[in-house]
């Protein structure tokens, strides 16, 4: 059963990962809204998301479409909200409820299910603050697709890399069975 789904895009390298995502959602019937951070649009275009999804992807708090704001609209619209990659900013962000863009305030405005899929250099990844915020959420209900070891862009190896989109795809399906009490 088609859901509506709002994926937000964090600023890591692995962003590029989340449009095969974003393109395999709408193939599977799903409305897809894409918000992206100011730094997300830095490293994919936000007409990628658009060709996509066919829909304006939503970078704005203070976007003229949404007259109640971006992130009180979108949330009340979505069924589930998934961000990949969810950068240690935006773990930080959700942990300690900071909300100063459209994204961390999307995410304080949502009360479904959220799936969140970590990507960063392997230093940061092992952080004890990134540790704590990562248990911090996952006390707070949100499901992590905890990093895979592997090869990063910083030319390393290591605890970092962003789960491949199909395994983010499957635990969303997942999630929204779940949800739906099936």
């Amino acid at each position: 059963m088609a859901a509506s789904l709002v994926v937000g895009v964090s600023g890591g390298i692995a962003a590029f990962k989340t449009a095969a995502l974003v393109s395999r959602l709408v193939q599977d019937g799903h409305r897809v809204t894409v918000v992206l951070t100011a730094a997300a649009g830095r490293l994919v275009a936000p007409a990628t998301f658009a060709a996509l999804t066919g829909k304006a992807v939503v970078q704005d708090l203070f976007d003229d479409r949404y007259p109640l704001g971006a992130h009180i609209e979108l949330a009340r619209a979505a069924d589930l909200l998934c961000v990949a990659p969810a950068t240690a900013d935006l773990l930080a962000k959700a942990a300690t409820g900071l909300a100063d863009d459209l994204l961390s305030t999307l995410y304080l405005a949502f009360d479904g299910p959220v799936l969140m899929a970590p990507a960063m250099n392997t230093t940061m990844w092992n952080q004890p603050a990134v540790q704590r915020n990562v248990k911090r959420l996952e006390e707070d209900g949100v499901e992590l697709l905890l990093p895979e070891e592997g090869w990063l862009s910083c030319r390393e190896r290591g605890a970092g890399r962003m789960v491949e989109p199909e395994a983010i795809r499957e635990r969303i399906e997942t999630l929204l069975s779940r949800s739906r009490g099936g």
